[in-house]
């Protein structure tokens, strides 16, 4: 509705019916017009059509898009005979020779003459254009309220992200102190280390803030932490190993979503036996997919020894629903030899982590 451009496609319009008319009447022996001249006239009488509209929409198109429609018509039927005989007295004004094929007439006889024979087609004019408006205004409303569904959907995944956020973090948190409590007995060393760990692992989580999406680096470095704590908790039983193709370091992942999936194979797998073990985390590019995959020995997926629905591996699954809606994908896997191994997908994304969305679908 730029009224440079509303404007000018009306006389565009208006010039296509004058190259129309112009060819109609070259096929006529009784009667010649030059082609400038039909330009002009239908030039002129389309730009007083477009810019009357244009200032019928900013003035009137809230009650155009809003009124019921039998009230706006009744209203609109005085207001289309105005701006016809508007129009009609601009155009006769602008051009006081025409028309061509009849003497010389005063202003009002040719305004007379003009309405006589064109206020049919101005009121098929007006009223084509004022259903044109009545689309367009039913169109924009529809898409306020798309928009408006589509930012409650959001703030409403926000929320729920948040809140899975905010559920990981104290039952994380109880975990690592009870593995602090038991150190105390029987390494003091170990457990003042673990506590500093712990203490950078929640200055980390303070400085990311609300941000939901980070660099995969950032997650990486979070979980290297993680481990080491582990590691002085487990003796250096554990094996660990991480493995991340280079170009994936600045790939966007939500924040916290290799710790739970990592504290799932400690928790119900190396706490329940003795022996030595081995954990692997890896990262790889799958086309425009990220693929992590946390693999681990242990006891195999024992209903008893292996959370399969608690709250670490639910909370990925719903953050990851919450962030890519059907392109994600989250599996959980018995392979042979005992082995468990969890993996997600996702899609393939760059970015500095302010300027990334919190999530991008609004599903439960």
């Amino acid at each position: 509705m730029h009224p440079l451009i509303f404007v000018t496609s009306w006389v565009l319009l208006g010039t296509m019916f004058a190259l129309q008319d112009w060819v109609l009447a070259t096929r006529s022996s009784n009667y010649h017009v030059g082609l400038v001249l039909l330009i002009k006239a239908w030039g002129v009488q389309y730009f007083i059509w477009g810019f009357i509209f244009w200032v019928a929409w900013n003035l009137l198109g809230q009650r155009i898009r809003r009124t019921e429609l039998l009230p706006l018509v009744v209203a609109g039927i005085p207001i289309s005979l105005l701006c016809c005989i508007l129009e009609e007295m601009i155009w006769v004004a602008c051009f006081p020779r025409l028309p061509l094929n009849r003497p010389p007439m005063p202003y009002w006889e040719r305004l007379w003459f003009n309405l006589d024979a064109e206020l049919v087609d101005n009121l098929v004019i007006f009223w084509c254009t004022f259903a044109l408006f009545r689309g367009i205004g039913h169109y924009q409303q529809l898409r306020e309220k798309e928009e408006a569904a589509a930012e409650l959907r959001t703030q409403l995944a926000h929320a729920q992200v948040h809140a899975l956020r905010m559920q990981l973090n104290p039952h994380f948190l109880f975990n690592t102190m009870n593995s602090i409590s038991s150190l105390i007995q029987i390494d003091p060393a170990s457990a003042d280390a673990v506590l500093e760990q712990l203490s950078s692992l929640l200055r980390m989580t303070l400085e990311r803030g609300e941000v939901q999406l980070i660099p995969l680096n950032e997650e990486i470095q979070f979980t290297e932490l993680y481990l080491a704590m582990q590691d002085l908790r487990f003796s250096g039983r554990i094996r660990q190993e991480i493995s991340v193709e280079p170009e994936l370091h600045d790939a966007l992942v939500p924040a916290m979503i290799l710790q739970p999936l990592v504290e799932n194979a400690y928790t119900h797998g190396f706490s329940k036996t003795d022996r030595e073990g081995w954990l692997t985390i890896s990262a790889k590019r799958q086309e425009t997919r990220l693929q992590v995959r946390v693999s681990n020995s242990g006891l195999g997926l024992l209903p008893r020894t292996v959370d399969r629905t608690g709250l670490g591996l639910d909370n990925v699954r719903r953050r990851l629903l919450l962030h890519y809606g059907e392109e994600q994908s989250f599996s959980i896997e018995e392979l042979s030899g005992h082995i468990v191994r969890v993996t997600f997908a996702l899609p393939l994304s760059f970015g500095q982590p302010e300027l990334s969305p919190l999530t991008r679908y609004g599903v439960a």
